[in-house]
């Protein structure tokens, strides 16, 4: 769940202008949204609402019609092969989509997923050696394989021919196999830049039934899609962003039982599915497995046909994800309390370490310190083999995978993006390690602005929130990493009752005007009590309770309202309130004032000839922005 934050700068949207897109059908809250995330036409925010057909695949992916080509004389003789996936939702869907689509086209594929515990990420040598003694001499990768170079010299070496389909970093130079099917490989600008795992054995899958004409092979490949794109936190853009418009629609309607059987477990009704929906309850229960159970477990759960046993293997998914919570809330409350029994203040680089952690579940619990914290964090538990593992997490604008390279001469291995990581070290390294990332996160932190800086995108009032606005809201959807969920905020609102709920979460009831609404702030971190009068950020969401369906504010930040606002501009400080209904007083250090007619349609009139100033009116837009007179 979103953690709510008191943060120590709210920074105001910049200018979307008066009207912004007014050819667009969205409520201007909406629009406003678009306008700052760069929709600067009509033509292109209606594009974004209702995307174009995608360009051929084969026209953009320069090994495609290879791998295609040897996909063909497989299906056609019935030849075995291996689809050699990754043990997170993202490798396991695709495993699970590829075995589904290759068994309905004739081959016989066989799914080898590597072990979290026992063998690590990726494809590994051994498991080369023996998938080739069982007579298999074609190898397909899913979400990995572009740095396994030990095993491809082994494939090459056997006589095997592999087909890479990864959206991991390609290493220079790359590898050499019978074709690579990868994102980097399209055209810069391609829609199919921000394809997963699952996306490329989507494209792969699809293009194949076509050659094949039988695309009836194929039926619930883009299910699959949907739950791996959405749990591998793809960019929710170009080709992801089409294929999940259309794939969510019909998602609830599954034909694949072992994905109808974790919608039931997940009492999700029968209704069209949002991302949030997978993300916060399919797709835990998917991960879990990868985590603490054998990934096999979701291959076979995703390519069961037959319901009793598709419904029995949910509920091993379900019994695995009830595990994981338990063990990444206990290692919290340990991760936690070692933190607090450090002498303060907190080091800039959050590093602990307990052998007996569960390295499949670190990751999520240096993911929560994080947040807690706002600073990296890493978690390190025994490998077993005389190694520790870790997992990094760190807040946006500190680049993990840097800092790791930066602290190389300590590490046995490590990988990872700017946003996570992770390493492998020996114990008595540690203490160098940690001392090195220190210094690396209290340059970082220097630089910083002191809190979570908050950008709300629109001002919404509380009169415009309806199921009207609601509607409109979902046209923009499917919301994830690259296109967030808006972030609203509202202006002068009465608290007119609150209650602590267990687990932290802050319910509140509000009034703005004569309009009321309720709002959540999950594990909410601003104490038990809020001021009468506040400005919020809110997300805005539907709460199903009972049968009922209610707007709800999903509250990510809190601050007592000021009639007042301050704004800073090259090192000058103005001060502007709305004295009456459209009259904004505008103030500087001096004491000078301007008195501006502020009128519904964005224009403004004032008396004094400084106001048509390009820095003075643009002061003028930004107090229209604060003070709540622009959305």
């Amino acid at each position: 769940m979103p953690t709510a934050v008191l943060p120590q700068l709210w920074q105001l949207p910049r200018p979307a202008g008066r009207n912004p897109l007014s050819g667009v059908a969205l409520p201007i809250a909406l629009r406003a949204v678009l306008a700052r995330r760069g929709t600067e036409t009509v033509e292109s925010a209606e594009a974004w609402i209702q995307p174009p057909d995608l360009p051929p695949a084969d026209g953009h992916f320069p090994d495609l019609k290879i791998a295609l080509a040897r996909l063909v004389i497989a299906c056609e003789q019935q030849e075995r092969v291996a689809i050699c996936g990754d043990y997170d939702a993202d490798g396991m869907t695709s495993t699970a989509l590829l075995i589904r689509a290759l068994q309905a086209l004739q081959a016989q594929p066989i799914a080898a997923i590597p072990s979290r515990m026992d063998d690590g990420y990726g494809l590994n040598s051994r498991m080369v050696e023996e998938l080739h003694a069982d007579g298999v001499n074609l190898l397909v990768t899913v979400d990995n394989g572009v740095a396994a170079a030990e095993a491809l010299c082994t494939a090459r070496a056997l006589g095997v021919e592999v087909i890479i389909t990864d959206h991991h970093t390609i290493p220079d130079p790359p590898p050499q196999v019978l074709a690579l099917v990868h994102p980097a490989t399209t055209p810069e600008h391609s829609p199919y830049r921000g394809l997963a795992g699952v996306g490329l054995a989507f494209v792969l899958a699809r293009c194949l039934a076509e050659a094949l004409n039988q695309p009836d092979a194929i039926t619930s490949a883009r299910d699959l899609f949907c739950i791996g794109t959405i749990a591998d936190m793809a960019p929710l853009t170009g080709a992801n962003r089409v294929w999940l418009q259309e794939g969510l629609r019909s998602l609830h309607r599954t034909k694949c039982a072992g994905l109808k059987a974790l919608q039931q477990l997940s009492g999700l009704e029968e209704r069209p599915l949002r991302a949030d929906d997978i993300g916060f309850q399919i797709a835990p229960r998917i991960n879990a497995v990868g985590r603490l159970g054998e990934p096999r477990l979701v291959v076979d759960l995703l390519t069961e046909d037959n319901a009793d046993t598709a419904v029995q293997l949910a509920r091993q998914c379900d019994g695995l994800n009830r595990q994981r919570r338990e063990l990444c809330d206990a290692i919290e409350a340990e991760a936690m309390a070692l933190v607090e029994a450090d002498a303060q203040p907190l080091p800039p680089f959050l590093l602990l370490a307990q052998g007996h952690w569960h390295h499949g579940v670190i990751g999520i619990v240096a993911a929560r310190l994080m947040d807690h914290y706002q600073r990296p964090a890493a978690l390190l538990a025994a490998e077993g083999n005389g190694l520790m593992r870790a997992s990094v997490r760190a807040p946006e604008g500190f680049a993990v995978d840097q800092a790791l390279h930066a602290c190389a001469k300590h590490l046995e291995r490590f990988g990872g993006h700017p946003a996570a990581g992770g390493f492998t070290v020996k114990p008595e390294r540690v203490a160098a390690l940690h001392e090195q990332l220190n210094d690396v996160a209290a340059e970082w932190m220097t630089s910083r602005h002191q809190g979570v800086v908050l950008q709300p995108e629109a001002l919404l009032r509380f009169d415009q929130i309806d199921r009207g606005l609601w509607s409109s809201l979902q046209k923009l959807e499917p919301f994830g990493i690259g296109n967030p969920t808006p972030l609203f905020w509202a202006r002068d609102c009465e608290v007119i009752d609150q209650r602590q709920l267990r687990g932290g979460h802050l319910r509140v009831r509000l009034r703005q005007g004569e309009t009321l609404h309720d709002g959540i702030a999950w594990r909410w971190k601003g104490g038990a009590s809020t001021p009468e009068r506040i400005d919020l950020a809110f997300r805005l969401s539907l709460n199903r309770w009972q049968g009922e369906e209610r707007l709800q504010l999903e509250i990510q930040a809190i601050r007592a309202h000021h009639p007042t606002i301050v704004l800073q501009r090259h090192g000058q400080e103005y001060q502007c309130e709305q004295v009456k209904p459209g009259t904004i007083v505008l103030a500087n250090a001096s004491g000078q004032k301007l008195v501006i007619d502020y009128r519904d349609d964005g224009l403004h009139q004032c008396d004094d000839n400084r106001a048509s100033h390009p820095y003075v009116a643009a002061l003028i837009e930004e107090a229209a922005i604060g003070l709540g007179l622009q959305p």
